[in-house]
């Protein structure tokens, strides 16, 4: 297995601000998005030659290092090498969701398994299965957003069941997840939306949320 060389460069000056950004939850290296992009673009380009135990190797290293940025090009790795995955592989990469948990790693895993439903929609129902009434609060927020970027292939019962099962649930990422879907899925569907709000006792920010484009 090729072993993984890979170190970002950050800036010690900007690394307290971000960490503050975080509610100091993770200990920054000081390096903004577009730079680590950048920075990571030969390793993911490598990335791709290379056989999918190699990656999932090297995603498991990256996220285990102590700087955050360094989840950030694990999941960017993951998100890479998209085409390379199986549910199986799927199923590897649900760990890391509870793993270092906040809201940055959570949606940007998020978007794996987004992409990952639209590459497969057979396989929709079993990745919104592993998510769905899990344990993990963090692991719903997926549940609840998987279908984001659906459009108006949005599985709606799906989402109804994700919303429900946390509808009286007292935790902000929470209800701020439920408005974002609903107020996404409002631009290929309002009178859906409309209709659920009416019909759904939720909370006044899911409310607030999800209403903004109708």
């Amino acid at each position: 297995m090729e072993k993984l060389n890979f170190e970002l460069v950050g800036n010690a000056e900007v690394a307290p601000a971000m960490a503050h950004y975080m509610k100091d939850k993770f200990t920054f290296i000081g390096i903004k998005s577009t730079e680590r992009k950048e920075q990571g673009k030969l390793l993911l380009k490598q990335s791709t030659k290379l056989p999918s135990n190699t990656v999932k190797a090297w995603v498991s290293e990256l996220y285990g290092r102590t700087f955050r940025e360094y989840q950030y090009v694990a999941i960017d790795l993951t998100i890479r090498n998209l085409r390379k995955w199986n549910f199986d592989d799927i199923v590897t990469f649900k760990q890391f969701v509870a793993q270092k948990s906040w809201w940055d790693s959570v949606d940007a895993w998020r978007t794996l398994f987004g992409k990952y439903v639209k590459l497969h929609p057979d396989e929709k129902a079993k990745v919104f299965e592993l998510f769905y009434q899990s344990d993990n609060f963090w692991e719903r927020r997926v549940a609840i957003n998987l279908q984001l970027m659906e459009k108006d292939a949005l599985d709606t019962e799906m989402l109804t069941k994700a919303i429900l099962y946390d509808q009286n649930t007292d935790e902000f990422f929470i209800q701020k997840a439920i408005g974002w879907s609903l107020r996404q899925y409002s631009k290929y569907n309002p009178n859906w939306v409309s209709q659920f709000l009416r019909t759904h006792e939720l909370s006044k920010l899911a409310v607030k949320e999800g209403s903004k484009y109708l």
